[in-house]
């Protein structure tokens, strides 16, 4: 009994003294090596934390070294890491080269993980395209409005609804008229008046007012191939036929057959869509761009893959307050009513802007106030430089300054690549070396 009360002592006794030693070394984390400044996260630079175990607050990921600045020896730099930003996932280091071309090395596989591809600098033609939507009107010139400028009634209608095609000089309507008829009886007696005079003085008279007569009746919406008619047939009518003035569509038809009409009242409009309107709306920015009388291409989904072209004919000069665009005014010619009244369409102007430097929207990282792209100097390194950028063409920027034409320049994966330039100090110290060459300029 007493063997076994002292075996449990024993146990106790190391239990105790394990349990403290664990204790021990979690009070006591790993102190952090003399020459480190602190740790950061490759994704977040921004963190920084003197614990060597610690974590990123912010993605979770392991905190990697930055090594102290070396001022006499020029061996290090403030802001280098003792391995790679991306140490964690591959194990490759990752050391910036020299400070004064400010390149910073990616080993090619690495860059490979992460999906960078590479874009070279061009010289190609630039063109800039402005859309807009735009809604087909008919042209206000070629639309036609009978109205009734006698008192009479509808006798017949020969159109009787909208949407019906008439030609050029097909009747619309007849109408019943007794004022029409004692016109048409006093110019056949004129006629004959002036047909019987026997001296020019005679024949005056009546030729002065067969003049008088005609206007008249061309007030009525009689023609002058009517009037011709009248003339040779010396045999008034009593009903007045409605030509239509050109080939058109049927728009509206007031009138009903056998209704009285009187003075003003609407009968029957035709629209002549040979040539229609497109108002189309454009941001204040695009108007300089636009000119009367420029060629603008017109599609619509009713006929997918078909262009109409068309001409910029007006301007409006007032603005939307609201939206911040104007109208502006197409005319498109329409010889087969394709397209018709109401309908939504396209406009797209394609300009030619001469030839520049262009990259891809992709290379640029924008930094805030400057734009910085990664120039590839071959066996992974690579070089920040910040452009002067001019317009946007599509998917490509105009570069006006900083670039070389056949440079190569990263493409895509742009910002793990920042990140990585960050950390090793690359672009900080470079960004900074700008700062201090323009202020020195302006000096």
């Amino acid at each position: 009994m007493k063997l076994i009360t002292q075996k449990l002592t024993v146990l106790i006794a190391l239990g105790v003294l394990v349990f403290g030693s664990a204790s021990c070394i979690k009070r006591h984390p790993a102190s952090k090596p003399a020459n480190v400044d602190y740790y950061t996260c490759t994704m977040h630079p921004s963190v920084k934390s003197q614990n060597p175990n610690g974590k990123c607050p912010i993605c979770g990921m392991d905190l990697v070294p930055v090594m102290k600045k070396q001022s006499e020896t020029g061996k290090g730099r403030a802001g280098e890491t003792a391995g790679s930003p991306s140490s964690r996932f591959s194990g490759w280091p990752i050391q910036p080269t020299s400070s004064e071309t400010h390149e910073f090395t990616v080993p090619v596989e690495r860059q490979q993980q992460i999906g960078v591809t590479y874009a070279k600098v061009k010289r190609e033609p630039l063109r800039h395209t402005i859309r807009a939507v735009g809604l087909i009107v008919p042209d206000k010139a070629r639309n036609w409005q009978f109205v009734s400028r006698v008192d009479g009634y509808v006798q017949k209608l020969n159109v009787t609804a909208p949407g019906e095609i008439v030609e050029k000089d097909a009747p619309l309507m007849s109408i019943y008229s007794p004022d029409l008829l004692t016109s048409e009886r006093e110019f056949v007696e004129l006629l004959r008046m002036r047909d019987q005079a026997k001296s020019k003085d005679a024949r005056e008279t009546p030729s002065r007012l067969i003049s008088s007569a005609k206007e008249r009746l061309h007030l009525w919406n009689v023609t002058d191939k009517q009037i011709d008619e009248l003339q040779k047939t010396r045999k008034p009518q009593e009903n007045l036929t409605l030509l239509s003035p050109f080939r058109g569509v049927v728009q509206s038809v007031p009138a009903e057959q056998g209704k009285s009409v009187k003075v003003g009242d609407m009968l029957v409009e035709v629209a002549d869509l040979s040539v229609v309107w497109v108002w189309a709306e454009f941001y204040e920015n695009e108007l300089p761009m636009l000119q009367v009388g420029q060629n603008i291409d017109i599609t619509t989904k009713s006929y997918p893959g078909e262009k109409f072209k068309g001409t910029v004919s007006l301007i409006n000069p007032f603005l939307d307050e609201a939206k911040r665009t104007a109208k502006v005014r197409i005319d498109i010619p329409n010889p087969d009513f394709k397209l018709r009244p109401g309908m939504y369409v396209n406009a797209e102007l394609a300009m030619n802007m001469g030839e520049g430097l262009t990259i891809p929207v992709s290379a640029v990282m924008p930094t805030g106030t400057r734009n910085v792209v990664f120039i590839n100097r071959g066996e992974g390194k690579l070089e920040p430089r910040i452009i002067q950028l001019g317009s946007k063409y599509g998917e490509s920027y105009e570069v006006q300054s900083g670039l070389r034409e056949g440079e190569q320049v990263i493409a895509s994966a742009n910002f793990l690549i920042d990140a990585e330039s960050k950390v090793q100090g690359a672009l900080t110290d470079f960004e900074s070396a700008n700062r201090q060459d323009g202020e020195t300029e302006k000096k």
